[in-house]
């Protein structure tokens, strides 16, 4: 097909690039605004498949956390404290980032607490006990402050059925991850950055002059190109040790006097849910297909939902009617280690993905770590 760039787009949007970016995320646009910072006469481009980032970044729930204390404790007894502790402090550092890069205000980021929640004859609860004095210890050194996990006295408050208990984590925190990339977005081009939207990468050739990209309908040569499709990563790179994970959410109708504000955690993260003023945003239950959900394509699976609804009438809301009224998925980057890849796999190129369903956190870090591939 024959392309119909006219010279006026050609010499705006299409001349050669210092640096280029695929994918408009967090990570993404993270690194496009740092390479700015650190060379603002530079050319900078950005290069996006979808209208909309198409990954996690507008698709996640808004939770700004650390990991819940089961997922750390599972973490610590199959990684070892040292590799747990390590990620933590760098999601810890990338949530101070964010906030310090864009403001609470801005990103409507609120501190309700995050919560565990335990059901009834629930043995983690018992084990979980036990690891809150060593977890605030260590997280004191990290976080700066005391207890920062702690059991709920009375979890009856919150109206979840089953005898449920809670631990809290009193520093977790939500956001609104749409007003967080617009925000992003505005930023980079109020630097200058050129941001090229519905144009899917299809391959690209390295030489010793630049790297030549190639989508279907433009091309363009860039002197150093940072690929940051997370959960897309293996259309472009099979070789990679990374798998898409679809998470599927659901988000309820307002309801009359919700009884809780915070972000909940269930089944080691696997569900996940928060209030969104007075609505319910529930997702995850992944793990009651895995085979199904290592995907790649947006969409929605029968048992997943089934899941998801089961849980919000059953545990959430008990005895109590709600309606849905939105669903949607988002595509994570997961693999064997939650330790993210940020490597150059070229002289021109370098990689910066495998976010593990943690991109809000630590997005804004690993995109600059990803320029910093680059060095001077």
């Amino acid at each position: 097909m024959k392309k119909n760039i006219s010279y006026w787009e050609r010499d705006s949007f299409l001349q050669s690039a210092d640096f280029t970016v695929i994918g408009s995320g967090i990570v993404g646009i993270n690194a496009a605004l740092k390479w700015k910072e650190k060379y603002p006469t530079s050319r900078v481009v950005v290069i996006e498949r979808g209208t909309l980032p198409s990954g996690a970044s507008t698709k996640n729930a808004g939770f700004a956390c650390f990991g819940s204390i089961s997922e750390l404790v599972e973490d610590i007894e199959l990684h070892g404290e040292k590799s747990v502790f390590d990620l933590v402090a760098k999601r810890w550092k990338g949530l101070s980032c964010l906030r310090t890069k864009l403001g609470d205000a801005t990103i409507d980021y609120q501190e309700h607490g995050g919560y565990e929640l335990f059901l009834e004859n629930a043995i983690d609860y018992e084990k979980l006990k036990k690891y809150i004095p060593f977890l605030n210890d260590r997280l004191k050194a990290i976080i700066g402050q005391s207890n920062v996990f702690s059991i709920v006295d009375d979890a009856n408050e919150f109206g979840f059925g089953k005898q449920a208990k809670l631990i809290r984590n009193k520093v977790e925190g939500q956001l609104h991850p749409g007003k967080m990339m617009q925000a992003f977005i505005r930023m980079a081009i109020a630097k200058g950055i050129i941001v090229l939207t519905g144009a899917t990468v299809k391959n690209w050739e390295e030489n010793a002059t630049g790297v030549y990209i190639q989508t279907p309908l433009l091309e363009l040569k860039t002197e150093r190109l940072l690929i940051a499709t997370n959960g897309f990563t293996p259309q472009l790179l099979p070789e990679i040790d990374l798998q898409p994970a679809r998470n599927q959410v659901i988000v309820t109708q307002p309801i009359p006097n919700l009884s809780f504000k915070g972000c909940f955690h269930y089944d080691r993260g696997y569900y996940y849910f928060r209030n969104i003023g007075n609505r319910i945003l529930l997702g995850g239950a992944r793990n009651l297909a895995p085979e199904l959900e290592t995907t790649a394509e947006f969409g929605e699976s029968t048992i997943i939902q089934q899941g998801l609804i089961k849980f919000l009438r059953e545990v959430i809301l008990p005895n109590q009617k709600v309606e849905i009224e939105q669903k949607w998925s988002g595509i994570l980057g997961v693999g064997i280690s939650k330790k993210p890849i940020v490597q150059r796999i070229s002289e021109r190129i370098g990689l910066a993905v495998r976010l593990g369903g943690m991109g809000v956190a630590i997005g804004t870090l690993i995109g600059e770590e990803g320029v910093e591939l680059f060095g001077k």
